[in-house]
């Protein structure tokens, strides 16, 4: 028996030696040849050992002298995976290099630019050179008053002593307590003191310096986010670069930074500008879970900040939630991503509400009714993106209609609780923009008649014509646009979206941040049109949505399928535009304009207001300290700053109190008797009046925006009938009549200090009868 299973393993390990030597690809054969053998080795016994020993030493003797095909496919197997490795470490280094690079061309973009800025206030104003009321007189258009309160701040006891008299301030608006943090935004202003103090600069940088410093840092965050927006949507840092040569080229329509430094715009806007990049990497379809939740993070923090710094930030974010409501109509961006950007909206505003003292017009905001009429709206539709074509139209238009009808319903209850005349003038002053309305009353005609609510002439698309960006803009927001289109028609007729695009489909419309930013583009260029004053919020986004179209392979390779190019690879072709095209702009950016910028850096310019200096020094020498000063918002606005005395209204033009205050003050330019004058001025508990050579003897090129061509109009002593001009005053121009210095005018007004550009007359206490 012993010797009957030697020989069957024997035989067994025989056989199995010369299958591995022969094949491994056989195994069932390799299973059945076993069989018979065990039944051989059964009925076979007399056969000896002496055989197995031989046919093993001679398979081992084969296997020592060659590998096997084992073998080597594991050899094979270990290099494929060392060299699927090799290609990983590859990709990622590459990558990783990507990234490094575009990030430090952003910050490089970011840094030249804040350092540009500061270069160029430098030579316009020669800044350092100056005293400190002359460097004050330089913040032009009143915004000075911002950084009167920026002062205030530095010379308090504590931060906590400045923000409590800053909310009892009874020192800025005569006869008024105002609570100035919440009433004039002063956030910024807060937090500015607050980081030079806790910063050590007292030493090393002089306030006003440091004040700029910080609106010129928040500039190069600006053009930063917008450099990321368009590298996130092209995905290369060229298009980033495009995008800021484009925005500093056409800074006079993307910034007002260059004349007016403390505006709320300058502070606020940097915000929204990262606040749109973080929103665009959070709608892509591309990112990793912990980019997402940075992004989600991003934009709580940017949004909640943003509507803190800005007093009109609400209406921004307004027509931001329309673009996104937009986006899930059509269901073109996952629920889950829309909910989540409600909840920050509605979070931040609760927030803010909270911060800024309860200020009823954030519970009256769009914003905060289009919130809660979508969320009523979809818990109603619950069915909404299911069913045929025709079928989700009808709901899609039913839904919008539940979402605006809801959203004015709520929005009108609101301001009746919360009672505001507010509403009603804003609604006035748009029905008279629209010429749905007519109107004599001053204060509408005098915002009609500001720059901001007007609309854009024809120099400002020329200049964005000559600097390349518009004609590109319209090519590839056409591209985009229809794509769209293409995208929402197979939406709605139940096909599914891919959960990323490839250059190859050429669908660059089925990207929900690319949908996203060409409603963004196509809402607030509407309201560019119709409000110059809003081309600041639509101007920059062009600049980035125009570099990343002529940058992204996507794009081209949309239009090469449209074509159905077949002549030469559109891969190929797409990869190749996309590089040689945004190079030829650049070229010719570089050899056209940057030239224009060396010189504005070393030209040198002069801005001087002697009158004006000489007005401030005689206030702050020769005037009461409990003097009251009336005028012009924008030269009250000078004088309290540079000054520090009580005024009687202010350069803010979203308070109708402060504007019916103004306009009591700018009878001095109608034909008023001077008791009327009189009686109006010490209503006011004004001291001293200022008379403005300028606005006095106003040449407007266009009739009727004069200031004295309104107040005419809104007391009727003119009318014009069918082109004609009709004039019915008793009273001579008061302007006038008061340099005549007769009685009755020296009776009630003593004129104490004139120069060229102004005439400051102390309004008597004591009515001196002589004539």
């Amino acid at each position: 028996m012993a010797e009957v299973r030697c020989r069957k393993t024997g035989e067994k390990e025989e056989e199995k030696e010369k299958k591995v030597s022969a094949s491994e690809l056989n195994k069932q054969q390799h299973m059945d040849s076993t069989t018979k053998d065990e039944d051989h080795c059964d009925t076979v016994g007399d056969v000896g050992s002496t055989a197995a020993e031989e046919t093993g030493t001679s398979a081992a003797e084969a296997d020592t002298s060659s590998p096997t095909e084992a073998e080597e496919e594991g050899k094979q197997a270990t290099d494929q995976t060392r060299r699927a490795q090799k290609i990983s470490k590859s990709v990622l280094f590459q990558r990783v290099v990507k990234v490094f690079v575009g990030c430090l061309a952003a910050v490089t973009c970011g840094m030249m630019y804040a350092v540009y800025l500061s270069t160029y206030h430098e030579r316009k104003f020669w800044f350092s050179s100056r005293q400190e009321l002359e460097r004050e007189i330089t913040f032009q258009g009143g915004s000075g008053l911002y950084y009167y309160y920026y002062k205030h701040m530095l010379f308090a006891s504590s931060f906590e002593r400045g923000v409590y008299e800053l909310t009892r301030d009874n020192r800025t608006v005569s006869g008024q307590t105002i609570n100035a943090v919440e009433q004039l935004s002063l956030y910024p202003e807060l937090l500015s003191s607050l980081l030079y103090k806790l910063s050590g600069s007292q030493d090393a940088i002089e306030p006003v310096y440091f004040y700029i410093g910080v609106v010129f840092g928040l500039q190069a965050v600006y053009v930063t986010a917008l450099f990321v927006c368009s590298w996130v949507m092209s995905g290369t840092w060229v298009a980033g670069m495009l995008a800021v040569a484009w925005y500093i080229i056409n800074r006079p329509d993307t910034t007002k930074v260059d004349y007016a430094i403390p505006l709320r715009d300058n502070w606020a806007l940097p915000y929204f500008s990262c606040q749109v990049a973080a929103l665009t990497g959070f709608l892509s379809n591309s990112i990793s879970s912990a980019t997402e939740m940075f992004c989600y993070l991003l934009m709580s923090v940017t949004t909640f900040t943003f509507i803190v710094m800005w007093e009109h930030s609400h209406y921004v974010l307004f027509v931001q939630g329309v673009a996104l409501l937009l986006l899930d109509c059509f269901d073109l961006v996952p629920a889950r991503k829309i909910a989540d950007i409600h909840k920050v909206y509605l979070s931040s505003l609760l927030l803010a509400y909270v911060l800024q003292y309860q200020r009823p017009g954030l519970l009256s905001c769009p914003l905060l009714s289009l919130l809660i009429a979508s969320q009523l709206a979809r818990y109603l539709q619950q069915n909404m993106k299911m069913g045929p074509l025709v079928a989700r139209l009808m709901k899609i238009v039913l839904h919008l209609y539940l979402v605006f009808t809801t959203g004015i319903t709520f929005n009108y209850l609101v301001k009746k609780i919360l009672p505001s005349n507010q509403s009603d003038f804003i609604l006035k002053f748009l029905e008279v923009r629209f010429g749905l309305n007519t109107t004599t009353e001053f204060i509408p005609n005098l915002l009609l008649c500001e720059e901001g609510f007007q609309a854009p002439g024809q120099d400002f698309f020329l200049r964005l014509t000559q600097a390349s960006v518009l004609p590109f803009y319209v090519l590839v927001l056409l591209v985009c646009f229809f794509s769209t289109m293409q995208t929402i028609y197979r939406r709605l007729s139940g096909e599914r979206l891919k959960g990323s695009v490839r250059m190859e489909d050429g669908r660059i419309g089925e990207r929900p941040e690319v949908i996203y930013h060409v409603l963004h583009t196509l809402l607030f260029g509407a309201l560019a049109m119709l409000f110059q004053g809003t081309k600041y919020l639509w101007t920059p986004y062009v600049c980035a949505f125009t570099a990343f179209g002529v940058c992204s392979p996507e794009l081209w390779m949309t239009v090469f399928r449209w074509i159905r190019l077949k002549s030469v690879h559109p891969v190929v072709l797409a990869l190749i535009l996309s590089t040689a095209v945004p190079t030829i702009i650049g070229f010719s950016l570089w050899r056209e304009y940057f030239p224009r910028v060396l010189s504005e850096l070393t030209e040198v310019q002069e801005f001087y207001d002697p009158d004006t200096v000489e007005l401030m020094n005689w206030i702050k020498s020769q005037a009461p300290l409990a003097a009251v000063f009336a005028g012009s918002p924008a030269l009250l606005g000078t004088v309290k700053l540079c000054t520090g005395w009580p005024v009687t209204s202010l350069p803010i033009y979203t308070d109708l109190s402060l504007l019916q205050r103004s306009e009591s003050t700018y009878q001095v330019y109608a034909m008023r008797s001077a008791e009327d004058v009189y009686k109006l001025l010490t209503a006011q508990k004004s001291s001293y009046i200022i008379i403005e050579e300028e606005l006095c003897n106003e040449m407007s090129p266009v009739r009727g925006c004069r200031i004295k061509d309104l107040l005419d109009y809104a007391n009727g002593h003119v009318v014009y009938d069918k082109g004609e001009m009709y004039t019915f005053s008793k009273h001579g121009r008061f302007c006038h009549e008061i340099k005549m210095n007769y009685s009755p005018y020296t009776n009630y007004f003593t004129r104490v200090f004139w120069n060229r550009s102004y005439h400051v007359y102390r309004v008597n206490s004591v009515i001196s009868f002589q004539y």
